[in-house]
This record gives structure tokens, C-alpha cells and sequence, in this order.
């Protein structure tokens, strides 16, 4: 059984799923997502524009179709042996949830914000290789500016804005420092095996922040072992090897970016759910979720360069969410209270009863009220 991976190198989450699929060594090919696969084998499969897109070639006449980040490497996880990027002690297993749903969904404000802001050109010349990989470089260039305008225009709903830049900014350098910290003592977030908290992370630190040249200088200038982790995370591998630290410690530093989810992401999903309460109130079971609820006043940054702004109100993040709720629900005994402690102690006591007003799910690739 082998795996084709459709995305391309400027995508945030096909970094994601890459440098997981190089960790779990699987045997797999890459497709570049031209103009003419995503006519041929993404919409006909999908039907939705949207990269990165895996084909497990399982035996079947068309093989399994995956789309979204946690359902690929979930799906690879439980189809390959080895080593799981999935920590079995309680603590551990529920904070790389959440930094998976930290980094996937919130740190996509600063990935897009460093894109647009300061990598545009860079941004719109791969842009066009990717679409059109058989036009002069020139022509490249020219063919991308309608994708690239629609990209860098949707910044706004993630809160993106000449008000929040400093905050945005300032948030993100914090963040930074605190990742550097925790690298000095430890390879990955729990030890040194990556985690899918890792993975959540890699995603917009690699394929935007990193290999983006202004944010990578920046990046390699006031976090070089962050640099290093994001490219070792991402690189091939020869061995699964690694372990997850004993006696299912949380590091301080991981903590410490489990305080930044906190104080920043959690409020935001809190609204969120609110607002997805409203708006499913009349709404059937299997209805689809549109891709904004509209819109709200969000805090983006925290401290004293925190600033409030309008930003879209998104509900995917709930799903991931819900998967930190059931799996905390499907916790007893010390366990529970374990993960209770832990949710308090780095500031989102409400968290530890927090329940979503519906349950979400993902039904052909998009997001739906449960049936």
C-alpha cells in the first residue's frame, strides 16, 4: 500500500502532512496541484477546491480519498505500525490536541500576516510555478496575481488588519521565544519523539514562517532552534526513534505555550461556539456549516499590545476542538482529574466542563451538523 500526496510547497498544511508522512516513514509520491490536477483529481474526488489532498492506494479500484490534516494522519496512523505520534499518558495525549488546534488555527494569523505583509512576491512566484509549472517564470508570475489577490484579501477575517499588525507581531515574537526556551531542553514538545502537537505546529513555522525568506531571516535571527526543530521536523527520516517523556510530564515550556492558547485561542473558540449555537438553533441534523458564522469583535495579541478587532467568526476550529472534549470525556478516575488539573493550571478551568453547544462533523470533506 503506498500514498499520493497533492499540495505544494507554499501550502501551510501540506508541510504539515509531508513532514509527517517523511516521520512515519510510509511510502509515498508527490503531486504537484496544477491547474489541470485539480481538474482531473481533486474536484472529481473532493469537490471542493482545497490542497493538500492524500489518495491511499489501499487495493481498492480508486483507492481512499483524504482530505483535512488530522483525518490523514489519522487515517495513516491507523493503517501503518510503529510508533504513534499520539502520547498515551493523559496530560501529554491532551495538550498535543490542543497545540495541534493552536497551531493549525491560530497560528495561521501570523503565517498569513508575514506572508502578505512582507513575502508577497515571493508568495505569488510559487503560487504561479505551482499552477502553471510550464510558463516562463515571467508568466508565472502574471498567471498567479488572481489566486494571490484572493489569499492575501482574505486576511482580514482572520483579524488582520493595520490595527492588529503590532499586536499580531508582538504575539508572535512571544511565541517564538518561548519555543526557543523549550527546544534549549527538549527535541520536540514532549521529548524526542514529535507529536501531533508538533505536527499542528509545524505546519505554519515550516511552510510560511520559515521557508518564506523575510520571516525566515527573522525567525533564524531570534529563534535559531526553532528554525532548527521546524527543518528537522519536516526533513526525511531513516528511523522511527524517539520517546515521549516518562511519568506523562508536561515540560515548562510547553506549558508555557499551553498559557498562550489560553490567554489567546481559547476566548476566540469560546465565541465561536456561541455564535455556532445561534446559528444552528433552527438547523437540521447533516445541515452543512458555511465557512463564516459572520462576525465579531476578537482580542488578537494578549498583554499590553493586545488590541480588539473584527475577525470572521470561523467554526472549523470547532471541530478540532470537539476532539479535545471527547477525548478528555472518554477519560476516569485519576486521569480525569489529572487533565482537570492541568486544564486549570494553565488558565482554562472552563475548559475542563466546557461541551459544544452541537457536534460537529466531517461528512464529503466538509464540515456538517452530526446526524
Amino acid at each position: 500500500m503506498s500514498y499520493t500526496l497533492i499540495g505544494t510547497p507554499v501550502s501551510l498544511y501540506t508541510g504539515k502532512v509531508r513532514g509527517y508522512l517523511r516521520w512515519k516513514n510510509v511510502a509515498f509520491t508527490e503531486r504537484l496541484s496544477t491547474r489541470e490536477v485539480f481538474k482531473a483529481d481533486i474536484l472529481p474526488r473532493v469537490g471542493w477546491s482545497v490542497i493538500p489532498v492524500v489518495i491511499h492506494e489501499d487495493g481498492s479500484e480508486d483507492g481512499v480519498t483524504l482530505q483535512d490534516t488530522t483525518d490523514i494522519i489519522d487515517h495513516v496512523e491507523a493503517c501503518e505500525p510503529g510508533p504513534s505520534v499520539y502520547p498515551d499518558t493523559p496530560r501529554q495525549r491532551l495538550a498535543a490536541l490542543i497545540l495541534e488546534l493552536f497551531g493549525d488555527e491560530w497560528l495561521v494569523i501570523p503565517a498569513m500576516h508575514y506572508r502578505w505583509a512582507y513575502n508577497r512576491d515571493f508568495a505569488q512566484q510559487e503560487f504561479g510555478a505551482t499552477s502553471h509549472p510550464h510558463l516562463p517564470p515571467e508568466e508565472q508570475f502574471v498567471a498567479a496575481e488572481k489566486a494571490v489577490g484572493f489569499f492575501s484579501g482574505s486576511i482580514t477575517g482572520l483579524g488582520i488588519n493595520p490595527d492588529s499588525v503590532a499586536a499580531i507581531e508582538a504575539a508572535y515574537e512571544d511565541f517564538l521565544a518561548v519555543f526557543e526556551a523549550h527546544l534549549g531542553e527538549h527535541d520536540n514538545l514532549f521529548g524526542s519523539r514529535p507529536s501531533i502537537g508538533d505536527y499542528g505546529l509545524l505546519g505554519p513555522l515550516y511552510a510560511h514562517l520559515l521557508r518564506d525568506p523575510k520571516s525566515g531571516e527573522l525567525m533564524r535571527r531570534l529563534a535559531p532552534r526553532v528554525a532548527r526543530w521546524a527543518e528537522h521536523c519536516h526533513a526525511p527520516q531513516h528511523s522511527l526513534t524517539g520517546d515521549f517523556l516518562p511519568d506523562d510530564e508536561i515540560p515548562a515550556g510547553v506549558e508555557k505555550l499551553l498559557q498562550l492558547f489560553a490567554a489567546q485561542h481559547w476566548p476566540v473558540l469560546r465565541d465561536t461556539a456561541d455564535a455556532l449555537a445561534g446559528w444552528a438553533a433552527d438547523k437540521a441534523p447533516g445541515t452543512e456549516l458555511p465557512r463564516i458564522l459572520g462576525f465579531h469583535k476578537a482580542v488578537i495579541g494578549h498583554g499590553d499590545s493586545a488590541v480588539t478587532t473584527d475577525r470572521a467568526i470561523i467554526p472549523f476550529p470547532l471541530w478540532m476542538l470537539q476532539r479535545v472534549t471527547d477525548y478528555r470525556d472518554g477519560l476516569g478516575g485519576e486521569a480525569r482529574r489529572a487533565v482537570g488539573e492541568l486544564l486549570r493550571s494553565i488558565g482554562v478551568a472552563d475548559l475542563d466542563e466546557f461541551t459544544l453547544p452541537v457536534r460537529l462533523q466531517r461528512r464529503n470533506f466538509k464540515l456538517a451538523l452530526a446526524d
